[in-house]
């Protein structure tokens, strides 16, 4: 056989009776939970601000990053709902290279996913009781949400994993705002039908049950921007583009209309720097239409506290060590204008 069977993962319920969120984080992350259905369904008028590194690399650092973004929050919580990004399962377009902290708990030691799935659960405890912050994660592997349900705010189905029916099907049955990113060849209806999947009931083969979900009515769209077939990015975050998104959804039966835009990745080219820009002419659009002020609920960017992005045997404490980030300077002073100027 080509497979070498390791060690056996623990189950869900092994991993969370052995790392257990206390009573009191609990209740935060319900309030935190309603905080961001209200945007999404439109009760509330605030910003979601989905924002942290590209791939979380390190507890410590990551703890720190949080921790600044914790100190500020108060200053911009009536307009702004801050979710921190603990993205702890990074996808590789050739399959090579660190592939997050579930695989690498060190990135520079071998992979060990038994203690990863340990590693990142205590990780977003550490941050919710350190700083009464729930985070977002990404969903790469579905049956992993499992091992963090109770501690998540916000998950995210990437560009790679958009048109797979296991994703679809999985965020039919969480009860938190899931973003479907557009596919990297930018189709829009693609991810229309990918949130259309979402929210609608299913019954599927999950974690080794025949189980049965109700729909995730807060399913919405992510535009990240695209790779054309010459791989150029394209950026999808202009006025016309929301405009068509927003006229393609009037033609669907979808609950909830929304939209974040991802900052970086296609938009920005992955240059890290045009974040802020991208962010102000998105702010500029919402104040001119009232569809699009509507329709638009935030924003996914990625920070860190030290700009750029380093060698994964760097050793630059709070630097990427997968995408190139802004820094704690740019992102302060970022989160401050925006609250300014929505």
């Amino acid at each position: 056989m080509s497979f070498e069977y390791i060690r056996k993962i623990p189950a869900p319920t092994e991993i969370i009776n052995e790392l257990p969120l206390d009573k009191e984080s609990s209740g935060l992350k319900i309030k935190r939970d309603m905080e961001l259905k209200n945007i999404f369904t439109g009760v509330s008028n605030k910003l979601a601000l989905i924002i942290g590194p590209c791939s979380a690399d390190n507890e410590e650092a990551v703890c720190e990053y949080v921790e600044r973004l914790s100190k500020i929050y108060d200053s911009v919580k009536d307009k702004i709902a801050i979710i921190p990004r603990i993205y702890t399962n990074k996808p590789r377009t050739t399959g090579e290279g660190y592939k997050g902290m579930m695989h690498q708990p060190d990135p520079l030691d071998e992979p060990n996913i038994h203690e990863g799935i340990k590693a990142i659960r205590k990780m977003h405890i550490r941050t919710i009781r350190d700083t009464g912050l729930t985070a977002a994660d990404e969903m790469l592997y579905p049956d992993n949400y499992p091992y963090l349900e109770d501690l998540l705010s916000y998950v995210a189905v990437g560009a790679r994993s958009v048109e797979n029916q296991q994703h679809r099907l999985a965020i039919s049955g969480i009860d938190i705002p899931a973003g479907m990113k557009n596919p990297t060849s930018g189709d829009m209806n693609v991810m229309l039908n990918s949130v259309f999947a979402a929210q609608i009931p299913h019954v599927f083969k999950y974690n080794g049950w025949e189980a049965k979900t109700t729909g995730n009515p807060l399913t919405h769209c992510v535009m990240r921007g695209s790779v054309n077939h010459y791989g150029q990015s394209i950026a999808n975050y202009h006025y016309e583009d929301l405009m068509k998104l927003h006229e393609m959804y009037q033609k669907k039966s979808l609950e909830n209309p929304a939209v974040i835009i991802d900052t970086n990745h296609s938009n920005s080219n992955k240059r890290y720097k045009e974040q802020p820009r991208i962010v102000y002419e998105v702010l500029q659009n919402m104040k001119y239409s009232g569809e699009l002020r509507k329709l638009i609920k935030g924003f996914m960017i990625e920070s860190y506290i030290e700009e750029g992005a380093q060698d994964v045997t760097g050793n630059v404490f709070g630097k990427s060590i997968t995408d190139p980030c802004l820094g704690w300077n740019d992102t302060e002073k970022l989160i401050f204008n925006i609250a300014e100027m929505f």
